[in-house]
């Protein structure tokens, strides 16, 4: 899953890279969390004449799709990741699946790994190894209030975890490379199963895995300390068990002959 990402890019990187005309001014975020403004790009309606650019546009939607057909989005899950493998049947992502994907422009995603238990969790900082911009997929969903007024919502698209990333957890966000940047936003001509090959992990090795402190768990933490490298706590509890198991005292407990 993705349930922390960060985009640190400067506006004019971002710009550059989707290969849109402009972005509005935006502070680095080092830790974007649920329900929070997160930034997309969409196709445009169509491209200027004469253009060699590509018609695309920014804007910000709520972080957590909210279905059109929702009468109460509180009686509704928080639906901030979709599963690419099964988003096109599901009665919450299918017509954003069919009509409205978008790209979600990130620095990295957040990821927790738990110990054995299951009772402490280790947050790892996920970055491209060459540094830069990610767009990960996504879908947007416009839901009506019923006093009248529109909200724009989304949620990032995940997929199986490559085999690197798997120990830390079994699902990453999907990412879409550049090049495919086009065959995924055109909803006009391009149905999900055109597009379904481009629902997939990154190659092994694409995200170095960095441990941070748990100082990313909460939402008011967002400097960028939350990205320095830390002794990963799981890992040190292992060395720390199998240190005590090697003690002459404990030799005995090693084995049963």
């Amino acid at each position: 899953m993705c349930g922390r990402f960060s985009l640190t890019a400067e506006p004019g990187e971002v710009a550059e890279f989707f290969a849109l005309l402009g972005v509005e001014d935006f502070p680095a975020r080092y830790n974007i969390a649920p329900t929070q403004p997160i930034l997309l790009v969409i196709a445009g309606d169509r491209p200027e004449p004469g253009s060699n650019m590509p018609d695309r546009r920014a804007m910000l939607a709520r972080w957590g799709l909210v279905p059109a057909w929702a009468k109460n989005p509180a009686d509704m899950p928080l639906n901030i990741n979709a599963r690419s493998e099964t988003a096109a049947e599901k009665p919450s992502f299918r017509t954003a699946m069919r009509h409205r994907r978008v790209l979600v422009p990130a620095s990295g995603f957040y990821e927790w790994q738990r110990d054995g238990a299951g009772k402490r969790a280790q947050p790892y900082w996920m970055r491209p190894k060459h540094g830069g911009i990610v767009a990960f997929g996504g879908l947007m969903e416009t839901y009506a209030e019923p006093g009248g007024s529109e909200i724009d919502t989304a949620a990032i698209l995940t997929t199986a975890a490559s085999d690197d990333i798997a120990p830390i957890h079994d699902r990453m966000p999907v990412v879409i490379r550049p090049e495919d940047f086009e065959a995924w936003l055109d909803c006009r001509t391009r149905e999900p199963r055109d597009v379904a090959h481009l629902m997939r992990a990154p190659e092994q090795g694409f995200f170095v895995p960095i441990p941070v402190s748990d100082k990313v768990n909460k939402v008011t933490n967002t400097g960028p300390d939350l990205q320095e490298r830390v002794e990963a706590e799981i890992l040190s509890a292992s060395k720390e068990q199998a240190s005590e198991k090697q003690k002459p005292g404990n030799a005995g407990q090693l084995s049963l002959f």
